[in-house]
């Protein structure tokens, strides 16, 4: 009986299916792992992005393992510069641009001349700090033209990502525009409207305190507000638009600015840009405009 059992035995094993075997693990294809490394090393969010955008949608099968090497590498990167932040000296973490062209006016005057501009700021967990100095000169047959000086500082307290505070400190002359001296003082609340790899919006909005030595020889001295548009634009890889605005709306006499430059990488730290800034009074000196533009063209080195 036990013999006769034995053949039918292995009969029935013989008939069952084999044991499954484990299914290769889901890898990203190489290609896309090679492509994805390249623009990580490019230190580039805006490229990472893209890239694990479209290979997601080429190997959906690996959509999950690219989304997930994309997030960890902004997030490892996210937590090297948080510990960078607090690990660095005050003077590490300052970054600037100087500047330095020639300018073509129209209104009050209509002349050539040559413009330096040096900007530096600092970045910080909390405190963000912003310099700026700008020097514009022209003489015409030994007999100064044009004379415009200003600086500026901008400490800035964060609360958040995107919510801060603002002091803002100003000193400007200009003769030419109808003005000996002009101090502002300034302080209110920034939010940034728009953060993006490409693009960003800053507005600000408060009162303002501004003390003004005009030409002929008229001190005002008044209080107001102050709003100021900070936009920057991406347009693509090395190009760069930015559009500026401040306001300083009182009373007796209101100042707006605005500031339109276009910049292009040529190689390393420097570019070229081109700008158009148009000052506005509202009620200038006696023979002077309402309204004076400044066109640029300069090289920009950035540090």
């Amino acid at each position: 009986m036990r013999v006769a059992l034995l053949p039918l035995s292995v009969l029935l094993l013989a008939n069952t299916d084999p044991a499954p075997v484990a299914a290769d693990p889901v890898e990203i294809p190489q290609a896309i792992r090679t492509m994805l490394d390249a623009a990580m090393a490019s230190g580039s969010e805006a490229e990472v992005n893209t890239i694990a955008k479209y290979a997601s949608t080429a190997a959906p099968e690996s959509a999950a393992l690219i989304r997930r090497a994309a997030l960890e590498w902004k997030q490892d990167r996210a937590a090297a510069a948080h510990k960078t932040l607090i690990e660095s000296g005050f003077f590490d973490l300052v970054r600037g641009k100087a500047e330095i062209g020639g300018f073509f006016t129209t209104g009050n005057t209509n002349n050539v001349g040559v413009t330096g501009t040096v900007e530096l700021k600092r970045d910080g967990i909390q405190w963000r700090h912003n310099l700026k100095m700008l020097a514009e000169y022209q003489e015409s047959a030994g007999v100064v033209s044009r004379e415009h000086y200003l600086i500026s500082y901008q400490p800035n307290y964060k609360f958040s990502d995107r919510a801060y505070v603002y002091g803002a400190g100003q000193y400007e002359e200009d003769r030419f525009l109808g003005y000996f001296s002009r101090y502002a003082l300034s302080a209110g609340a920034g939010y940034t409207v728009v953060k993006t790899p490409s693009v960003s919006l800053d507005l600000e909005l408060g009162p303002s305190f501004r003390r003004t030595e005009f030409t002929d020889l008229n001190t005002e001295r008044e209080l107001g507000a102050r709003g100021r548009i900070d936009f920057d634009w991406r347009l693509g890889k090395g190009v760069t638009l930015s559009q500026d605005a401040a306001a300083y709306l009182q009373n007796l006499n209101s100042t707006v600015t605005t500031r339109t430059a276009l910049a292009a990488k040529l190689f390393g730290p420097l570019s070229a840009q081109m700008s158009y800034a148009v000052s506005y009074e509202s009620r200038p000196p006696r023979n002077r405009v309402n309204t004076d533009t400044t066109s640029r063209a300069s090289l920009v080195y950035a540090f």
